[in-house]
């Protein structure tokens, strides 16, 4: 069986080089010989060693009935969606690393695949190189999962952790960030939190069969994020991670939601730092499960692609638990369905503004559990008052 690989950059690079070094073992795995069989990239791939499968044809390789598999490492909705959509309909299976494409189409795409009996799998999409989507689909689909919560943003848990051991403040652990490559130029899907949006709309999705999409979660990233935050957490006994997280509720909907919360620092999540991940899932048959690991970067993600590569080659049929319902009603809860404490730093003394608030430090309180709508109207109150500098979740 032929794999064609679209995309030469860093993750599709990487699945090529794993291909071809590792035939014998990949081939192994599966079953059956898996080979690579196509790179295709519009840019000149230099001196590789197998020079002899690059092309600029996709029509090839959907002519190819030898090819198999196609693994999209392109990124971006366009041209990926009509590659994988053309891939799936004419029945070969299809496998990625593309987090928006997966969180915008996933459910397209799934039902093409079904109706097509291939697959269409996406393991390296959240996480980067953590087992976490096959055991959530495969050994944890009977666990009844009821909620998630994850660090799934290795470039903004790397800027917090710069931020708690050095005191650095924001626009500092950036800038150190994007020197390292670990932020783009542009860290705009980063550090606004829309990357750990995609991913836990994906989990949902998956988890409860329900499509959950990103324009529906609310979400909030990192960029107002103080070093006077930073220190008056450290001092309460606290972190500060990006936490997308998710939650089925008795009705059937899902609360979903991504922002900076504060965690308490016997929490699993609290101890993951630089650009590592993690994922705490709750299930009522296992209790508490914690997914950890390398969330990017060039080889543990193509291991993950791999991974899935492997899935397709020894799979005859289609993986019935891959898949989530058509989204045309919304499954999402309402921003007001859950309540938490709330982080608050003002200008002023709140005590008698904000009724049961506990002071952790000067003009620094921890609120009672409050809604999203509650919190709107104790922001208001504040301002008739003085300032809001910061506004903070617990979890807990």
């Amino acid at each position: 069986m032929k794999v064609a690989v679209l995309g030469h950059g860093t993750v599709g690079s990487g699945v090529c080089e794993i291909l071809w070094n590792r035939n014998s073992e990949i081939s192994s795995a599966a079953g059956k010989t898996v080979e690579l069989g196509y790179v295709l990239d519009i840019k000149d791939l230099g001196n590789v060693p197998y020079s002899d499968k690059i092309s600029k044809d996709f029509s090839a390789v959907l002519s190819d009935p030898e090819v198999g598999i196609v693994a999209e490492c392109i990124g971006g909705l366009e041209p990926a969606y009509s590659y994988i959509k053309s891939a799936l309909e004419n029945g070969k299976s299809a496998v990625t690393s593309n987090k928006e494409l997966v969180a915008e189409k996933g459910e397209e795409l799934l039902s093409i695949a079904r109706a097509h009996n291939v697959n269409f799998l996406f393991e390296a999409s959240v996480g980067g190189g953590i087992p976490l989507i096959r055991p959530l689909y495969s050994s944890m689909n009977a666990a009844g999962i009821t909620e998630m919560a994850g660090i799934l943003n290795g470039t903004t848990n790397y800027i917090l952790t710069k931020m708690f051991r050095f005191g650095a403040d924001y626009s500092e652990a950036l800038s150190d960030a994007q020197r390292l490559g670990y932020a783009e130029r542009d860290p705009s899907a980063d550090v606004l939190g829309w990357d750990a949006c995609r991913k836990i709309s994906i989990l949902s999705s998956l988890v409860w069969g329900k499509t959950l999409k990103p324009s529906e979660i609310p979400t909030e990233g990192i960029d107002k994020i103080t070093a006077d935050d930073v220190k008056i957490a450290e001092q309460s006994g606290f972190s500060i991670k990006l936490l997308a997280r998710a939650k089925l509720l008795e009705n059937g909907k899902i609360f979903a939601k991504v922002s900076p919360a504060l965690v308490k620092n016997d929490s699993p999540l609290a101890s993951v730092s630089d650009v590592f991940n993690a994922v705490l899932v709750k299930a009522e048959t296992t209790g508490d499960v914690l997914f950890y690991g390398k969330g990017a970067g060039k080889m543990p993600t193509a291991s993950s692609v791999i991974a899935d590569i492997i899935e397709c080659a020894k799979t005859d049929d289609n993986i019935k638990t891959v898949f989530w319902e058509d989204g045309a009603q919304s499954v999402f809860a309402g921003k007001d369905s859950a309540s938490e404490k709330y982080f608050i730093r003002t200008d002023f003394d709140v005590s008698a503004v904000v009724p049961g608030a506990e002071k952790i430090a000067e003009n620094a309180y921890i609120t009672t559990a409050l809604t999203e709508s509650e919190v709107s109207v104790l922001t208001e109150k504040i301002s008739e008052h003085g300032k809001l500098l910061s506004k903070i979740p617990l979890f807990e």
